[in-house]
């Protein structure tokens, strides 16, 4: 057989949206990928093909040395697979990638080296400290805190260290910064030299606290600090009361329960966490295919190329079922000559465009009840509307159409049920606390308290956000106090009512 690759790439320090261009491109390919702990979950969803093993250690247990996981690349490699190992921040700092790479070498084994975004940088810049700032810092020098200073037998010169005048960055340091403080002091470095410490930098949980050399360990201590955490020390630390970024953003530090299927919470989750927010992915619904299309086809049959007639859309996963059945059958965009095409939300519409079709009816709002009202301007008697959505969906608006008149024939195109094992995910999801619960249909409200069970009143002190109006009415009936309806019904608009609710509490609690 023959020998494959391994390919020694750096994740970053936390935020998946540092992984660079090849990296996405070699775990796309990757057979095995072999992981640390300080690792981003969603990054191994880019490697959908391969087998993954986890290898992180941490201070006190491991899952496997060093040596094993030498062998492992090794075996692997030779036995003709593409390799990933992925690691935190960048192979060659404090890595150990450099013993891996030895490893491969001495083996016959293919190697590549695809360099991360240290943490030494990421996490200080994510905190608002330049490593390097003209007038203020022109060096900067990267250790490893694992070493303790005060043992004596360290192989880093602590002493030349305290009189560089530049940045120092201890990596893996809080549990030795006692004794880095005290070597530093010791040596001549001015106890009121600026430090900060900063926990997990660049994931949504970072937390960074600044202060003197003199007190940044008690600081840290007040403040709960613990591992992973980078010191920085330096004069660059005072300036992010100036240049603080990373905390600043409206949603920063609230955790938000998406409970939209997977396939369509990606955006959702993007936007929260541009805005600061931890999202905390919970689908209550899957979007799933029917196991009998035979209806939808035949109606796609029936009324293709048929002059007059209505075809509404009120999802996109309508959208995309439908489109899948005409392409099955041998069609496409054709189908739609000579119908009028509605589309029942601006998403909704963005997709019918994505194929090409240019709804001819759009509503002013996304409500069914509104939208009812809005078309009952048109003579309907007769009409032949096509309406494919979920299996489970509201009636409101094939009731509506038909008592104006309209033939309606609402036919399921997809389904909606609940994951599998979501009940233990829920318990997990909800142990550490969660400040928003949003909702995006009304599927999803059913479904999420009826997986909470008898555990519903965890959403009690949660701020409950629905996308629109029907979902809110949902909830309501169901019992919960919603705090938020979007007044632009799509995850955009529930983005920025967010944004809104939380900077009216803040007004409010300053007033």
């Amino acid at each position: 057989m023959a020998t494959g690759r391994v390919y020694l790439v750096g994740a970053g320090p936390g935020d998946p949206g540092l992984l660079t261009r090849k990296g996405e491109r070699v775990l796309a390919i990757a057979d095995v990928v072999v992981y640390d702990r300080l690792l981003d979950p969603s990054l191994l969803e880019l490697a959908p093909n391969a087998e993954t093993v986890f290898v992180g250690k941490e201070r006190g247990r491991q899952a496997l040395n060093q040596s094993q996981i030498n062998d492992l690349l090794v075996a692997e490699g030779l036995s003709g697979k593409t390799v990933v190992r992925l690691k935190g921040g960048d192979p060659f700092v404090f890595g150990r990638g450099g013993e891996e790479a030895q490893a491969l070498v001495a083996a016959g084994v293919p190697f590549e080296v695809v360099p991360g975004v240290t943490s030494a940088v990421a996490a200080a810049a994510y905190a608002g400290i330049p490593v390097t700032h003209r007038g203020i810092s022109t060096s900067v020098t990267i250790v490893t805190g694992s070493e303790d200073p005060t043992k004596g037998q360290t192989s880093t010169d602590w002493a030349a260290l305290a009189k560089t005048g530049g940045t120092l960055v201890a990596l893996m340091g809080w549990a030795t910064l006692p004794g880095i403080v005290q070597t530093l002091c010791e040596n001549g470095m001015s106890a009121d030299t600026p430090a900060a410490l900063i926990q997990w930098g660049t994931w949504s949980r970072q937390r960074a606290i600044t202060g003197q050399l003199s007190n940044i360990v008690d600081l840290g201590r007040q403040a709960g600090i613990g591992a992973p955490v980078i010191v920085v020390i330096g004069s660059v630390a005072a300036l992010r009361d100036e240049i603080g970024w990373f905390d600043q953003r409206p949603l920063w530090g609230k955790r938000v329960l998406v409970t939209r299927s997977r396939t369509q919470a990606s955006r959702f989750i993007d936007l929260l966490a541009e805005l600061g927010a931890e999202p905390v992915e919970l689908p209550s619904i899957e979007i799933q295919p029917l196991d009998d299309y035979s209806e939808l086809d035949r109606l796609l049959r029936e009324t293709a190329g048929v002059p007059g007639h209505w075809v509404i859309f009120t999802s996109v996963n309508a959208v995309q079922y439908v489109w899948q059945r005409l392409c099955a059958l041998g069609m496409d965009a054709r189908y739609f000559a000579g119908a009028t095409v509605g589309s029942i939300g601006p998403a909704t519409g963005d997709a019918l465009r994505q194929h090409g079709i240019e709804p001819d009816f759009v509503p002013r709002r996304s409500v069914s009840e509104e939208v009812v009202a809005e078309l009952s301007e048109i003579d309907w008697t007769g009409q032949q509307v096509l309406l494919p959505g979920s299996a489970i969906a509201r009636d409101a608006l094939a009731s509506g159409l038909s008592g104006l008149g309209a033939n309606v024939r609402r036919v399921p195109a997809y389904t909606n049920s609940r994951p599998a094992g979501i009940e233990e995910r829920a318990r997990d999801a909800f142990q550490h606390g969660m400040d928003v619960v949003s909702f995006t249909s009304s599927s999803t409200v059913r479904n999420l308290l009826e997986i909470l069970g008898d555990d519903r009143h965890l959403l009690d002190e949660c701020v409950i956000a629905c996308i629109g109006p029907i979902t809110a009415a949902t909830a309501e009936e169901l019992g919960l106090t919603v705090d938020i309806v979007a007044s632009e019904h799509n995850v955009e608009g529930l983005a920025d009512a967010l944004v809104d609710h939380f900077a009216a509490s803040a007004t409010e609690s300053v007033g």
